[in-house]
């Protein structure tokens, strides 16, 4: 038994739910958090990125100097991504197939902050309505 934990764009929150449903998921729990992966140092990224996120800011009601601070502060790491937390309890013949499915929802063109999946053991699980436990509890 194990519980993939899978932190993804919150735009990819719709795709990620629909492709675990269409990988068979019976269930999974999903959370808005706040983190920050590895920076990017390639000054080309960086540019592109900076110039992408300033665009997309940028209306009437916008001070540039506010909107280029919270870019800047998003791309040398001093401010968190908001992002959203995927757990799923699963078989451990079927995460391949979850993980796959996570994966391929979540790639982007970007080359930057496709987000993360972690894999860790389960000892146990308790189904509050019935008092399954174990593998029987999770599916």
């Amino acid at each position: 038994m194990k519980e993939i934990m899978a932190i993804v764009r919150m735009k990819k929150t719709g795709e990620t739910k629909k492709a675990l449903v269409a990988a068979g998921v019976a269930g999974f729990t999903a959370v808005k958090v706040l983190g920050r992966g590895n920076l990017v140092t390639d000054p080309q990224t960086i540019e592109e990125c900076k110039e992408k996120l300033l665009s997309m800011g940028m209306d009437e009601f916008s001070e540039a100097g506010d909107t280029e601070k919270m870019v800047t502060s998003f791309l040398d790491g001093s401010r968190f991504f908001p992002r959203r937390l995927f757990t799923i309890l699963a078989h451990d013949e079927d995460v391949p197939r979850i993980i796959e499915a996570v994966a391929k929802a979540n790639l982007t063109e970007y080359g930057v902050g496709d987000g993360t999946i972690f894999v860790l053991p389960v000892s146990d699980a308790v189904r509050v309505r019935t008092g399954e436990a174990g593998e029987a509890a999770i599916w």
